[in-house]
């Protein structure tokens, strides 16, 4: 068995969810913060048979997209002015980062 967890944009966890009950996983959200734009996302813990792995990575693939986004600087307040950009930049979010952990037992009460 594995569990599978999934952090995604928030844009794409409800579809995600509604995909993955389509071909029978289960999952549970989480509400997470990202540390990257300090911006929400969602966490999906998802557990799977070994032999479903594959199924379940693809259908994140095919629901968490990479779009633009344009990110407004945040004040150094008193760190380092150096690397600060005063304007708003481009950044590519979304997709998903994926962390595949085997499990070595399961209780369901």
């Amino acid at each position: 068995m594995k569990l599978i967890l999934a952090v995604v944009q928030d844009k794409d966890a409800n579809r995600l969810v509604d995909a993955l009950g389509d071909k029978d996983f289960k999952s549970t959200k989480l509400s997470s913060t990202g540390g990257f734009l300090k911006e929400g996302n969602t966490t999906l813990m998802i557990g799977c048979k070994d032999d479903q792995v594959d199924q379940a990575l693809e259908i994140i693939k095919e629901n968490c997209s990479h779009r633009e986004q344009m990110v407004a600087p945040i004040s150094p307040m008193g760190g380092n002015a150096d690397s600060y950009i005063p304007k708003p930049v481009k950044v590519e979010v979304g997709g998903a980062t994926v962390f595949v952990l085997p499990v070595d037992s399961f209780h369901q009460f």
